[in-house]
């Protein structure tokens, strides 16, 4: 399984990405060794969204789809 993720950083900023392995990249992502560089400083991070996927495409896909949206977009997209 694939996922499009967002995460909420402790300055609460949201960070989007994809993964095979959510469990994996929260725990890349808090430890600030294998994480994007944009959480690295912003530690610890939340796991408010995702969404799972068959191929590593779609989740590439969404992704982008997420991280063109607006924060308020954001934010509502979260509330469901």
């Amino acid at each position: 399984m694939n996922y499009a993720y967002m995460v909420r950083c402790a300055d609460g900023t949201l960070y989007t990405g994809w993964t095979n392995c959510l469990e994996k990249r929260l725990k890349a992502h808090n430890e600030g060794k294998d994480g994007a560089r944009y959480t690295r400083n912003k530690r610890p991070v939340t796991l408010v969204y995702c969404e799972g996927f068959a191929t590593k495409e779609e989740a590439m896909s969404r992704e982008y789809a997420i991280k063109q949206l607006s924060r308020a977009e954001k934010l509502e997209l979260m509330a469901f």
